[in-house]
């Protein structure tokens, strides 16, 4: 079945799904062992893990449930990991029976031969139309950018890179570097030769412009900037086609493209980093599509091992071919590309197409954007709802005029009672990001937001947001 075929209740996809609880959350068998594990976990887990403060016991689909037996519909998926939903079926049977033949090594499987066709058959085209179809195999998402700098400085003999404000790449020493927020403050030095240029968060705009007139500004103060900051060695620039962790920001069409003149003009390759916006999350398979930009390197993660870590870097015969990269072991990793996770890949992306799961994600998330658009008439703390396929954003404020973000307390609040009603989202940050897997339904995403407004509108009540 096509991708382009629309199926929004795939059969496999248990539909209309709903909370049910239990008990109060975090239950006490949740909070039991939450002690436990206290007690010897090193601090820094995921945010919203530690404060939702529930122990999960399975999931199925859009939901998880607790060892005290409550059932949560689950809008964050692992951060876009849980593309497919939880414990699918044909990913359940595609690392049941892997794993019961081989499951580590670098020796070649049918199934890493299943998964690198299948990307292929995807394959995006740079500039000059080669198809982007080498693929080399990584377990983690900043693994695969930290590969695909090193294969940026293989090819051009160049060392600096070019990143985006608000940009998010990984937590590695090199991804960190390229990292456009605080998050990296006291983790210095950064690796030498990055530089940041702004992106185009048109309700942020960086240059306090309006979309409608700006022109691009922020193309034209990059263009400046990197003149005069770079030592004339730029490898590479890097971009989300939309940014995730920055708010799930949706830039416009023509402002990749435009950037990638930039890199050109400086002789620089151009990768996409598709760890969250590939594989149909945006409602096209590529975020990149949107837009039409052309990258030479592509990064991709999340979707991509349905719910296993894979994560992989994606070229062209040409640049693949530079070396050191390219050598024996230059680019590779003992996990990366073994029998099982190429297993879990392949399932995925056969599912992705067999259950018309890009279509899917632009139907349902257009549904879903059409719930959530009245939002920003009906409370006063909500400035901007935007979204592509099921990559949606609320932009949560405490004051509309000037746009200042809500209160950390007051978001943490939020979580805490979408929580407390059976909604976990990532509602905790005033950048809100809704990004549920591409196998909900409508009834079951109606029933996300239904409880998104009791919160909302407790709020309001209350006025606990001023």
């Amino acid at each position: 079945m096509s991708s382009a075929t629309p199926k929004t209740t795939p059969t496999s996809t248990p539909t209309n799904q709903r909370v049910h609880l239990k008990t109060i959350v975090p239950g006490p068998k949740s909070r039991e062992l939450r002690d436990r594990e206290e007690a010897h976990m090193a601090p820094g887990l995921q945010g919203y893990a530690v404060m939702a403060g529930i122990v999960a016991d399975h999931g199925e689909g859009s939901t998880i449930t607790d060892v005290d037996g409550n059932t949560f519909l689950d809008f964050i998926g692992g951060i876009g990991v849980n593309a497919l939903g939880h414990s699918h079926p044909a990913i359940v049977k595609a690392i049941g029976d892997q794993v019961q033949k081989i499951a580590v090594g670098s020796l070649t499987s049918e199934p890493r031969v299943d998964l690198v066709e299948r990307v292929a058959a995807h394959a995006l085209k740079d500039g000059e139309g080669n198809a982007l179809h080498r693929v080399q195999l990584y377990s983690s998402g900043a693994e695969a950018v930290e590969s695909a700098l090193r294969l940026a400085k293989s090819h051009t003999g160049k060392y600096e890179f070019v990143s985006f404000w608000g940009g998010f790449h990984g937590k590695t020493m090199g991804t960190l570097s390229l990292m456009g927020s605080t998050s990296k403050e006291r983790l210095g030095p950064m690796v030498p030769g990055a530089h940041f240029v702004p992106y185009a968060d048109c309700y942020r705009c960086p240059l306090n412009l309006e979309q409608k007139s700006c022109g691009l500004a922020c193309v034209d103060l990059a263009r400046k900037q990197l003149k005069v900051s770079s030592a004339g060695a730029i490898a590479a620039m890097i971009a989300e086609p939309m940014q995730g962790t920055a708010g799930n920001v949706i830039p416009p069409d023509d402002f990749l493209p435009a950037m990638r003149s930039v890199a050109k003009e400086h002789d620089a390759l151009f990768i996409s980093d598709e760890m969250l916006t590939g594989f149909g999350r945006t409602g096209k398979y590529w975020g990149s599509d949107h837009s039409g930009v052309t990258p030479d390197i592509v990064t991709v993660g999340k979707a991509f091992g349905g719910g296993f870590p894979l994560s992989g870097v994606l070229t062209s015969d040409g640049i693949g071919q530079a070396k050191p990269w390219s050598v024996p072991s230059g680019s590779s990793s003992s996990y990366g590309g073994n029998a099982l996770g190429s297993a879990a890949g392949a399932a995925s992306l056969r599912t992705i197409e067999e259950d018309g799961l890009v279509e899917s994600s632009r139907v349902v998330g257009a549904y879903l954007l059409d719930l959530l658009r009245p939002f920003v008439d009906d409370y006063p703390f909500v400035g901007k709802v935007d979204g592509r396929g099921l990559f949606l954003a609320i932009e949560l404020v405490s004051d509309k005029k000037t746009k200042a973000p809500l209160a950390r307390h007051i978001t943490d609040q939020i979580f805490r009672d979408c929580v407390a009603r059976g909604l976990l989202t990532m509602s905790y940050s005033a950048h809100f990001r809704i990004q549920p897997a591409l196998t909900i339904d409508r009834e079951t995403a109606a029933n996300g937001v239904a409880i998104l407004r009791e919160v909302f509108d407790e709020l309001k009540k209350n006025r606990t947001y001023a």
